[in-house]
């Protein structure tokens, strides 16, 4: 099974036996009971479930059979998405109050707690768990979220809002704003207060598009700040960029103290962009976030049709810096609902992260892993140990 970190890996461990085998000797004992089964590998095998093009979350069968299936075939984390369409995925007091509604109305939903169901059985076949905010800080356009919170919603500098994805109509909340921060810590301090999950991800959409941060609330910030100066008209204003950001990264050090606070052993976890695509496009400063200890396991978008943009993606020396801090994985996309990826395409992915002595991979998404368990049997033929967060990222960050 590749080369690399996993040769390494069973030469340490048959040195180990061999070590046993002597110890025991010497002592006079019998060596075959001195010897321990090998260690696992160190590795994060992860998927993510979503509600989007994706039935897994919709049933609790469902479900139950899609954490089987996948701790059979050696994963050993699940990411399901819990805040997407402006909606929780859960039942949620917070979300109830500011949202209108408890949770995303859907009827498949209704009578069940989705979450409390993934964490239960998940642990139960030892998956580690931990929601996801899909999200972000986007919202739907049109969503009962922003018609109750119009003042939430950021804007252009032409006043426009709307930012279209594909087809649908998005929107973004304002990090700046008291609201919408309130918002996002609320939630978050309920979800890690109420659930025995294993922590939290982000991705790259707790930013905002570089071309937002226009609206009154946020003008009025920036006019108080520089001697009532409007902000640049360029929105890649280096200065402006950098202020808009901080707010983005302030709201980033409120989310790990809440995590911190309700639960020391949860992590918090990202799945971002590569680090300048996410500054330039996002705002989105995860580097200075890694660097202040509010990340603990990263996981890398590195959604790439062709075995060579994929291989020169993982080369890239902020990799290879962060990962000496945490555990660095990276996302890999299985495809989506009418374009699934290559098997070998994806062998050869996994292969790569080994080579690069990463920490492992999580794919996008579970609905196409359907019909591929020969290939996971041969990705995984043994089961693998999650990643540990160094003890010294997993204390209150810095003021």
């Amino acid at each position: 099974m590749g080369n690399g970190w996993w040769q390494l890996g069973r030469r340490w461990r048959m040195g180990l036996v061999a070590i046993a085998i002597t110890i025991a000797i010497v002592l006079g004992g019998q060596p075959w009971r001195a010897i321990a089964q090998p260690a696992a590998p160190v590795e994060l095998r992860g998927v993510w479930l979503t509600n989007i093009d994706s039935s897994v979350l919709f049933s609790r069968r469902n479900l139950n059979q899609a954490l089987e299936r996948l701790a059979r075939l050696h994963f050993n984390t699940v990411y399901p998405t819990v805040w997407n369409w402006g909606y929780t995925l859960y039942p949620s007091a917070v979300a109830e109050t500011v949202v209108g509604r408890s949770q995303l109305p859907d009827r498949s939903l209704q009578g069940r707690d989705m979450l409390a169901e993934a964490v239960e059985r998940g642990h139960e076949l030892g998956l580690a768990v931990v929601p996801w905010f899909e999200f972000g800080l986007m919202a739907p356009a049109q969503s009962e979220l922003v018609q109750r919170h119009p003042d939430w919603v950021t804007q252009r500098r032409d006043g426009t809002q709307v930012m279209m994805e594909g087809i649908h109509p998005r929107v973004w909340l304002n990090p700046a704003h008291p609201g919408v921060q309130r918002l996002i810590v609320d939630l978050v301090a309920e979800l890690v207060g109420r659930y025995d999950v294993d922590g939290l991800q982000l991705d790259d959409h707790f930013g905002m598009p570089v071309d937002l941060g226009y609206d009154p609330y946020t003008v009025a910030l920036y006019r108080q700040s520089h001697n009532g100066q409007a902000p640049p008209a360029n929105a890649h204003d280096p200065e402006w960029m950098s202020w808009r950001a901080s707010y983005i990264s302030q709201l980033m050090h409120q989310v790990f103290d809440t995590v911190k606070a309700a639960n020391s052993e949860a992590i918090v976890a990202l799945s971002p962009n590569t680090r300048e695509f996410s500054y330039q496009h996002y705002l989105q400063d995860w580097g200075t976030w890694e660097r202040s200890g509010y990340v603990e396991e990263l996981i890398v978008q590195v959604y790439r049709d062709n075995l060579d943009s994929f291989s020169q993606e993982l080369q890239r020396a902020e990799l290879i810096q962060v990962r000496d801090h945490i555990p660095v994985a990276v996302g890999v996309l299985a495809g989506l609902k009418n374009q699934i990826t290559d098997a070998a395409l994806l062998a050869q992915q996994v292969e790569h992260v080994r080579d690069r002595q990463l920490a492992g991979v999580s794919f996008f998404f579970y609905e196409t892993l359907a019909g591929r368990d020969a290939m996971l049997q041969q990705m995984f033929p043994t089961p693998a140990q999650r990643p540990e967060v160094a003890s010294a990222n997993r204390t209150a960050s810095a003021s």
